[in-house]
């Protein structure tokens, strides 16, 4: 189904974490200096919000903490991501006070689209008042502003929020196919239209073009050579055409599964000691896999380097490499951290430089199914596969009952080891 004749309203949640800092504290986020950011960390820690008064001043979303003027007043706050989602969570009920769950998607933690489509005549209004009714709503309910952006499809209203409501005094954007490409068709850089970044601008540059008119401009040939299915996607969207729903969207189950696990490290990390944090990333992941009742047949690593690496070269021949990756086979759909540790311990003393200083790691567990789908092959010892399985789930169990420091590998303890602090953090930042 298509969405024709569909409006849609995309609403974010501006500098959510640092409003919700400032509404716990009694301040205005527009009059109030303020940076989300662990000040534990070094000087290189990216601020995870900043308020729009900072913003106005210049400050750059997304700085480091060392990016910041110097002499400027500002207040630290830090990260509470559990404190985040509650609110989170209670501006999605203020939505449902208007709309129904099956017509919402939230995007993220501080981004929702809504199919406005049957509400418009049931409350008698058009799209921007709508959109107005729910800001200000959430507004009353939470002290959080928003903006919004609105369409005829989903990419669309992603799009008018992203490019046009900056632009807008009541903070809404909105765009048809026409108006779409009068005033995003030429806009640069192209990577501020949702769903392009670096990478794919970075291919397209190299063929000449540099905004969503040189895409349309171009031999769909071309487009499909360089991006495949999807270049597809790539050219709809520079026409201004979406024809997934939100429907599609809740319903998508994909074909392929994996889990992920990844962290930037605070410092360069040596050989030994990010040796040392992917093997505990691997037992956590196989946690995750047991407390799913999950199995895999494939592994990945990728490892990024620091950029002091690059302090030494001189510009003169090849730059240094700045990262190594791998993937390896099980050879068989298992959920044995035994053996999935020996693959992704192996992947990494392969390809893995052993002096250059280390500063992100990133394991993948693909190839992903249900656990009763894995089956042993012909030499594997059965009882032992049975006695790890059996630990596996106990180590599930505990974890669930006194938290996941209740049990942690020796590795742990090592020098390097991060899994103790990392377990009572949520998506790597201050529960």
């Amino acid at each position: 189904m298509g969405s024709r004749g569909r409006t849609y309203i995309c609403i974010d949640l501006k500098s959510f974490y640092a409003s919700v800092e400032c509404t716990d504290r009694g301040l205005d986020p527009f009059a109030t200096d303020l940076v989300v950011a662990d000040p534990e960390r070094s000087a290189n820690t990216i601020c995870l919000a900043i308020t729009p008064s900072m913003k106005a001043k210049g400050v750059r979303n997304r700085c480091r903490v060392r990016d910041i003027p110097a002499g400027m007043a500002y207040i630290t706050a830090v990260p509470r991501m559990r404190r985040y989602m509650e609110v989170s969570a209670e501006i999605y009920r203020e939505y449902l006070r208007y709309v129904s769950a099956e017509d919402t998607w939230p995007y993220s933690v501080d981004e929702c689209f809504i199919d406005a489509t049957p509400y418009l005549g049931l409350y008698g209004m058009g799209a921007r008042a709508f959109a107005k009714r729910l800001i200000s709503s959430v507004r009353e309910r939470t002290g959080i502003a928003a903006t919004a952006g609105i369409g005829p499809n989903m990419f669309l209203a992603k799009v008018a929020l992203d490019i046009t409501a900056k632009h807008a005094d009541d903070g809404i954007g909105e765009l048809d196919e026409e108006s779409f490409r009068r005033e995003v068709w030429f806009h640069r850089p192209i990577t501020d239209v949702w769903g392009i970044g670096h990478g794919i601008a970075g291919r397209l540059a190299r063929r000449g073009i540099y905004d969503l008119a040189g895409v349309c401009a171009e031999r769909p040939e071309v487009i499909r050579s360089m991006f495949g299915k999807n270049g597809e996607v790539l050219m709809d969207h520079a026409w201004g055409l979406e024809p997934a729903t939100i429907a599609d969207c809740r319903g998508y189950v994909p074909k392929a599964h994996s889990l992920s696990n990844g962290q930037v490290l605070m410092r360069d990390y040596g050989f030994e000691e990010a040796r040392t944090v992917v093997r505990e990333m691997v037992y956590g992941s196989c946690m995750d896999l047991a407390e799913r009742m999950l199995a895999c047949d494939t592994v990945g690593l990728w490892v990024g380097y620091s950029g002091t690496l690059l302090r030494g070269w001189d510009g003169a021949g090849e730059a240094p490499a700045m990262h190594a990756s791998g993937q390896r086979r099980l050879g068989r759909v298992t959920a044995s951290e035994r053996r999935i540790a020996e693959a992704v311990m192996g992947l990494f003393d392969a390809t893995v430089s052993p002096t250059a200083p280390i500063r992100r790691v990133n394991i993948a567990l693909m190839g992903v199914v249900p656990a009763r789908m894995a089956t042993p092959a012909l030499f594997d010892d059965v009882r032992a596969d049975e006695r790890e399985e059996s630990l596996a789930q106990t180590a599930v169990a505990v974890r669930r009952r006194f938290g996941p420091n209740a049990l942690l590998r020796g590795t742990s303890l090592k020098p390097g080891a991060n899994a103790r602090e990392r377990n009572l953090q949520v998506g790597g930042h201050r529960a």
